[in-house]
């Protein structure tokens, strides 16, 4: 079809055929939008080869006139006349402009000279060209220029630019003038800026070419003038699009994530931008739904200004607010899409008036555009936008609609994700911090104090855990493990662990035993947990759970304290005097591997020593590896007759140089022993009559201790474990009495049977003494021992 050639259609190609410049009218013909085709080959326009003169005169880099096909965006033909003119780009091949050819009405069958012709076409050519003469003085200017000059020829003939207008940036135009005077070479400039005669910047792209005689001597120079702002702000939507994908994102933070959104923003789109999220988003709960009739409480999570302070805002980041019912922000909540408003439309009117600081504010700043875009991901609103204007003269546009919405949607994802990973982490955590104890047990012979920092990175809270079990005997077992992996996972995997860890210690297993019965167990979670393989009853391993652990049992009567460790960092002994050592304790494997012994260590502390558990997340961080590690808690554990907490924190300091990568824990442990005169031992013969000896004895102590009003009870324990002793047990029988925060009562013999609790039929003769026992006293058990096995009775002591 024959096309009609906009008015203001210009095109400017380089030498290898690539579009370097695309008009308005160009995109009004073609369908082509700037950022579609600058930069592409004028191959893709063209329905048809040129004619044969065109591609003559292209050759020569001579001005040329033809009919030209071309290919609408749509695939429909196009037959257009287009002329093109060379422009020296000094690099020995020029550019070229192509614009509508000129038809002129002619009077008669009068012809116009050459001259005439190209007088019409400087005239009538629909972008401002000027010409200068050679000390850069005004000469002539078509009527495109002088209207964006706002200034008659007349006016401005003999003048120079800086003559002309004195302001920038017309004295950088001058001295691309005489440049170009001077070395006799085109100089290309862009510029966004506001003309003398137009009323909002615009983005021009400029050719100052030299005008030479036949001799090539520089006689002048002309100044053509594209106005490329649609290019301009293609290219600016263009650059917005790629910082959002870039800073929108970075953490999984959702008021992070809303400051981000609102950083881009301000950066070359909107003079103030607002995020308002839902409260439960906020919050990091799941979206409650919209209800038409009901006003909506959001909070006001980022906002960013071009102004140092934000001074639009009338209210504070953090802040919780309500959308009314019928207002702008809640019609665009509802509707789900971007809205534009003006201050002056009656909606705007209606939502200023419900806070007499926001009408304030807008008044003040001249805010005279304002874009609504609601945050959406997955179906789900989560929130509201606000993008206003008052620096920038332009109102929001359908285009500024669109890539707000892109921004907005490509954030709001990032929102979510980041609210769902804060629920996920915070119930995690929950479930985690439920499962480790809240506060120590209170010990008459260990002091402990712990930290747990679960982790600071992008990771999922650990498994990490500790654990302090008062023991028989006036014991204590200190626990610390880690299970493998991160999350609701590894949480209930520790859980369970420390869980079987609480119930093999109330058996009074020795340490190396309960690793070995904590392995097993391992394994068998990760059966059950593993893939199921086809032909087989069992579960195959999937390798997913794993653990490391560290058991500790500390006897304050003996001042001993056994260890044993699976996989796990060897903990630091801190003597009285301050020299600090790592225990080489045996390795022993990683919990979930199995066949692999473990071995116990038992080492002796002098009373006042410094027990340092750990995990391997304080010491192996990603600023130093663990060897450096272990020498700055080694530094930080030099002072140990400071108080526990202060230790704590003081070893947090020291070693932590940034932000954890993994959950750390930390458990201090300060031992004691019990005073002699807190212990009294008697060996007893294996006899019959050792048992009414023995309650003598031990009601003497009693009395000694001022114990007298347990002495009853006493004597039927006593008497009840050790005819038990003498009966059914084999030498040497020992009986002990510790005085600690409860009475203690142990009999010791040679066997290794185990004593069990059942209750005696009616006409039975035997059967109910360790029934009396558990009756009468607080806790009792039995515990394996080298040379045999013990039995003990608590009795709690009044205040």
């Amino acid at each position: 079809m024959e096309g009609r050639v906009p008015e203001d259609l210009a095109v400017v190609v380089d030498a290898d055929g690539a579009v370097l410049v695309w008009s308005a009218g160009a995109r009004r013909l073609l369908g082509y939008e700037p950022a579609e085709i600058i930069g592409r080959s004028t191959r893709l326009l063209l329905a048809a080869d040129l004619p044969v003169s065109a591609r003559r005169h292209l050759a020569d880099g001579r001005r040329w006139s033809t009919e030209v096909a071309l290919r609408h965006r749509n695939g429909d033909r196009v037959v257009v006349h287009l002329q093109g003119n060379p422009l020296d780009a000094g690099t020995g091949r020029p550019l070229w402009l192509v614009t509508g050819a000129v038809r002129t009405p002619l009077s008669g069958s009068e012809q116009p000279g050459a001259g005439t012709l190209w007088d019409l076409t400087l005239a009538q050519l629909p972008m401002p060209v000027a010409i200068y003469d050679r000390e850069a003085r005004f000469v002539a200017a078509n009527e495109s220029m002088t209207r964006i000059m706002g200034l008659p020829v007349a006016e401005m003939r003999g003048k120079t630019l800086v003559e002309i207008e004195s302001s920038w940036p017309f004295d950088e135009y001058d001295r691309l003038q005489r440049q170009v005077l001077r070395t006799g070479r085109t100089v290309f400039h862009e510029q966004h800026a506001q003309a003398p005669g137009e009323t909002r910047e615009h983005s021009w792209s400029m050719y100052f070419s030299p005008l030479k005689d036949e001799h090539g001597g520089v006689q002048g120079l002309s100044a053509v003038v594209f106005d490329t702002t649609e290019q301009y702000w293609a290219r600016r939507h263009l650059a917005v699009l790629n910082d959002a994908s870039m800073r929108i994102g970075t953490t999984l933070d959702v008021t992070r994530t809303a400051e981000e959104l609102a950083e881009v923003a301000v950066t070359g789109f909107a003079d103030f931008v607002t995020v308002d999220l839902l409260e439960s988003v906020a919050l990091g709960d799941e979206p409650e739904p919209l209800t038409p009739g009901e006003p909506v409480t959001v909070r006001r999570t980022a906002q960013r200004s071009v102004l140092a302070g934000c001074p639009e805002s009338v209210v504070d980041s953090g802040e919780a607010f309500r959308y009314p019912v019928g207002t702008p922000p809640m019609r665009t909540l509802l509707a789900g899409h971007g809205t534009r408003h003006r201050p002056g439309d009656p909606g705007m009117q209606e939502w200023l008036r419900t806070s007499q600081a926001r009408a304030d504010a807008v008044a003040r700043h001249l805010i005279h555009s304002v874009l609504m875009v609601p945050l959406r991901a997955r179906g789900v609103t989560l929130g509201l936008v606000h993008f206003l204007r008052h620096r920038t003269p332009e109102s929001f546009t359908e285009d500024d609609q669109r890539l707000a919405e892109e921004i907005v949607a490509r954030a709001a994802v990032s929102v979510d994700n980041a609210r769902r990973y804060t629920r996920e982490r915070r119930t995690a955590l929950a479930l985690q911090r439920s499962l480790l104890p809240g506060r120590p047990p209170g010990l008459a012979a260990t002091e402990v104090a712990y930290r747990y920092l679960p982790t600071g990175s992008g990771a999922d809270v650990g498994g990490d855990w500790f654990d302090v079990i008062p023991l028989s005997g006036a014991r204590v077992a200190l626990v610390v493990g880690d299970v493998v992996g991160h999350g609701i996972h590894a949480s209930a995997t520790m859980g369970r662990l420390r869980t079987a860890v609480r119930t093999l210690a109330d058996v009074d297993l020795a340490p190396d035993e309960l690793l070995t019965q904590l392995d097993d167990l391992v394994i068998r979670l990760d059966r059950e947990e593993g893939p199921e393989v086809p032909g087989r009853a069992e579960a195959a391993s999937s390798g997913e759970v794993g653990a490391t652990c560290l058991y500790a049992v500390y006897d304050p009567v003996t001042r001993r304290c056994t260890m044993a460790r699976a996989g796990h960092p060897p903990p630091a002994l801190v003597t009285p005097d301050g020299d600090v050592r790592f225990l080489d304790l045996p390795a022993g494997p990683p919990l979930g591997l199995g066949g692999l012994p473990f071995e116990s260590a038992e080492v002796e502390l002098a009373e006042g020593s410094l027990l340092a558990l750990y995990t391997d997340g304080l010491v192996e961080t990603a600023d130093h590896d663990i060897e450096v590690g272990l020498g700055l808690l080694r530094r930080a554990l030099a002072d140990p007759a400071a108080p526990l907490e202060q230790i704590c924190d003081h070893v947090l300091r020291t070693v932590l140089t940034d932000r954890p990568a993994d959950d750390i824990v930390l458990l201090l442990a300060r031992t004691s022993a019990l005073d002699t005169a807190q212990v009294r031992t008697w060996q007893l013969p294996r006899h019959p009559a050792a048992v009414s000896g023995a309650r003598k004895m031990a009601c003497e102590q009693l009395e000694a201790w001022g114990l007298t009003d347990t002495v009853f009870a006493t004597e039927l324990i006593v008497s009840e474990l050790v005819t038990n002793a003498v009966r059914y047990g084999t030498g040497p029988i020992a009986l002990r009495l510790i005085r600690d925060a409860s009475l203690i009562c142990e009999v010791s013999d040679g066997s290794s049977t185990a004593p069990h609790l059942r209750r005696a039929r009616v006409y039975d003769e035997g059967g109910r003494g360790l029934l009396l026992v558990a009756q009468i006293s607080e806790r009792w058990g039995s515990r394996q021992t080298p040379t045999g096995k013990t039995i003990w009775a608590e009795q709690p002591l009044s205040t």
